[in-house]
């Protein structure tokens, strides 16, 4: 079951935290990252944060969070993780559709690394395609995608 979460409440920031820190550390390791930024974002910093956050449940357990920010008609995933114990289970796919399908947008973006194979693939299924790389500071390639409404 897919719901809005409340990230302004330390209690439900924390839980999109531990769901992010386990996510990443294996996406670290999948892209073969020794740093990797999003491993820095702390709990304060997404309960300051002014984007909406969606959370898959398998019964009482957050098992997946999706971010996004809507602006001027652009649908932007900030963030997509599923917790290491609930991999292979399509929920990473029903929070793209569920954020997809919730809000009015023309055009969606996602950015990841060009080595997450298992992200691009996911993102094309549901209508994204590849648009542009490059080479942030931190040294991972990223590949932008996009989906765009007729």
């Amino acid at each position: 079951m897919v719901l809005q979460l409340k990230n302004a409440v330390p209690s439900v920031a924390e839980k999109i935290y531990n769901v992010f820190q386990s996510a990443y550390k294996v996406e670290a390791l999948l892209i073969k990252a020794s740093h990797f930024p999003p491993l820095s974002r702390m709990q304060h910093d997404i309960v300051r944060s002014n984007a909406l956050f969606y959370g898959f449940y398998c019964e009482s357990t957050l098992a997946g969070v999706i971010e996004i920010k809507v602006k001027n008609k652009c649908l932007s995933i900030e963030s997509l993780t599923v917790h290491p114990s609930y991999f292979k289970k399509g929920i990473a796919g029903k929070l793209i559709a569920h954020a997809l399908k919730s809000h009015t947008y023309n055009k969606a973006v996602v950015e990841t690394a060009v080595a997450n194979t298992p992200a691009i693939n996911l993102y094309k299924k549901h209508g994204f395609s590849e648009y542009k790389q490059w080479l942030p500071a931190h040294g991972i390639l990223k590949t932008a995608m996009l989906l765009e409404l007729n």
